[in-house]
């Protein structure tokens, strides 16, 4: 939606209610974290069940499970705006409780519920799916704008209780025409609980805004990326390499979570794939059989992600994504924040330090179990977002683009770490050519030819030691197999050199044996470190990009994942490409890879800012 037409629809708003904000505690007081400008108010929360009916043909039904938390003072004469927030793969409705006891106590009505397949909700995991994952947060909705006989006390639905007649009703959905049941809502929630926002937003136009937190745009993508032959955005042709550590974790936790007692509450879950839709199972065992997602498996994944609906959500988005992030990358965001941009809709995006590979936000950035808009940067964003696209507050919302730079010193609230952008795109390339005798230059006179080769080994196995993608801080003696990597050095750098965004990589590779397709083809894995003045190397982030080719001799270029890093003086710049990968599952047949250097079409461009 145009600028314009969120206003259109903000007038219609404005002449039905005025939005209030207050609410005191009714059952059991619940303590909140004190906003900026009021106290903190009580509210009251109920657990209920509610039958939701999913699928293609809207005629399956689920039950759900769900807290609503209602602020004191919210009344048919007094209503309030609602937030939907859901949890992360694996977890519950329990999860939300912190954020969720925070926004009631700032005066909106809270629905926090656990996703199918999870936390006590009935049915499979479809990956985050609008027909199912999508379509369950849309009857959600309904029920925030008052439709009755979907919500009961019990798990067996006998006891029904209406829909709710205390949250703001608007006149018009984001397509122009009026629908039944049409609450002022938001949306809030990470990873699993954020890809769920695009879903409902995607068949939902009763939806006003959006606040995914660390999720993905192609799921194809975050587990198995290719960082060449990107189509749109990070979507590729050629599937890239599977991430089976955090494949096989997924499949873990999803088929184990509803344990004994789900199972045998609800058998139907136990058959096919086990707790998934039968098409996750496949997709699974190919990553860790094969390496690689056949073509139906994409289409599956590919289904369940943003890229495939983008055009349907129409609604201001504001994105956090993490720094700290092997899972889903920086690149991510960017692919869905520059569709999203692209088509129209308000939407921002906060590049934040912590991810799935660090939970632990830096000091001062947000805390979902204790948010203060006082002392957390990100918090107040949220607030400031709800309170503009909620209650029609004049509150800006904040810059386009804001990334966190751990390099910066600060106490409390994190915003000075913060530097903000009217664009996301914030880096100039800097040019490092790889040269023939090992090193990354910046002088085109410094180039002498060259090549270097490596092999790769036998079924796709790792070439070397090093820590796992899932937790890439831990401590791990490295170790490297010899004769399979090659790598490039800069000079000792006498200014720090402050990198924004996906590095890119120009190479020419040749192979042996012969590749005749995706079966035998050539995988490789490019990596950027961090050298200290006492040789120590660190791997930045974690972030490794998996490189797919299928034609080898023909020039590659590589989009690297996104990083925000200081190299500082007296450190070098160190590229790696190796032969495999102890988190990723490489190429099943063994090549000797040749990477060609010594002109200026082979180089690393870094996007450097200052």
């Amino acid at each position: 939606m145009t600028d314009g037409g969120w206003a259109v629809k903000h007038r219609a708003r404005r002449s039905i209610l005025a939005v209030v904000t207050a609410a005191a505690a009714v059952l059991t007081p619940i303590a909140a974290a004190a906003p900026a400008t009021a106290d903190p108010l009580g509210f009251t929360k109920t657990t209920l069940h509610f039958q939701v009916l999913v699928g293609p043909n809207r005629d399956e039904p689920c039950d759900v499970i769900g807290d609503v938390y209602k602020p004191d003072s919210a009344s048919a004469s007094n209503r309030v705006p609602a937030v939907l927030t859901t949890n992360g793969f694996g977890g519950s409705k329990n999860d939300q409780a912190g954020i969720a006891s925070f926004l009631a106590s700032r005066g909106y009505a809270v629905l926090a519920y656990s996703g199918l397949g999870f936390g006590g909700s009935g049915c499979k995991i479809h990956m985050d799916n609008p027909e199912y994952d999508g379509r369950a947060a849309s009857e959600l909705v309904s029920f925030l704008g008052g439709r009755d006989r979907m919500a009961f006390v019990d798990p067996a639905h006998t006891v029904p209780v209406p829909g709710l007649d205390y949250v703001v009703q608007d006149a018009t959905a984001h397509h122009g025409l009026a629908e039944a049941h049409d609450p002022r809502v938001g949306m809030v929630g990470g990873s699993y609980g954020g890809a769920v926002q695009f879903a409902a937003a995607s068949v939902d136009p009763r939806i006003d805004t959006i606040i995914p937190m660390i999720t993905w745009n192609d799921l194809s993508y975050s587990l198995a990326p290719n960082g060449t032959d990107q189509i749109t955005g990070v979507s590729t042709s050629i599937p890239g390499a599977s991430k089976v550590v955090w494949s096989l974790m997924f499949g873990a936790i999803g088929a184990t979570n509803p344990r004994a007692e789900g199972y045998a509450q609800d058998p139907a879950r136990a058959f096919g794939c086990p707790n998934f839709a039968d098409p996750a199972c496949p997709a699974l065992a190919q990553s860790a059989v094969q390496g690689y997602p056949d073509p139906g498996s994409l289409e599956f994944l590919r289904r369940s992600s943003v890229v495939s609906y983008a055009d349907r959500v129409k609604i201001p988005v504001l994105i956090m994504q993490g720094q700290q992030d092997t899972l889903f990358d920086l690149n991510e965001s960017t692919a869905t924040f520059e569709t999203l941009q692209a088509q129209g809709n308000d939407v921002k995006m906060i590049w934040h330090s912590w991810g799935h590979s660090d939970l632990t936000p830096a000091e001062g950035e947000i805390s979902m179990k204790d948010p203060n808009p006082d002392t957390q940067y990100e918090t107040g964003r949220m607030v400031d977002w709800f309170d503009h696209y909620l209650k029609d507050s004049e509150v800006d919302t904040g810059p386009v683009f804001s990334y966190f730079r751990n390099w910066v010193d600060y106490t409390g609230n994190a915003a000075p770490a913060y530097a903000e952008s009217s664009d996301v795109s914030v880096g100039q390339d800097y040019s490092l050519y790889l040269s023939g005798d090992g090193a990354l230059t910046d002088r085109l006179d410094g180039i002498v030819p060259g090549a270097q080769t490596l092999n790769t080994l036998p079924v796709g196995l790792p070439t070397d030691r090093e820590a796992p993608d899932t937790r890439p801080e831990n401590q791990v003696p490295q170790g490297v197999v010899p004769g399979t990597q090659a790598e490039w050095s800069s000079v000792i750098l006498g200014a720090p050199v402050d990198v924004v965004g996906a590095p890119t990589l120009d190479v020419r590779v040749t192979a042996a044996p012969a590749v005749a397709g995706v079966e035998d083809s050539v995988v490789v894995f490019a990596k950027l470190y961090d050298v200290a003045p006492d040789g120590t190397e660190t791997l930045i982030n974690g972030q490794v990009a998996p490189v797919r080719i299928v034609a080898p001799g023909e020039p590659v270029r590589v989009t690297m994942p996104a990083i925000v890093h200081r190299f500082d003086e007296g450190h070098r710049v160190r590229l790696v490409v190796s032969g495999g990968d102890p988190s990723f599952r490489g190429s099943l047949v063994p090549h000797q890879v040749t990477i060609a250097s010594g002109d200026p079409g082979q180089a690393l461009m870094l996007p450097v800012t200052g």
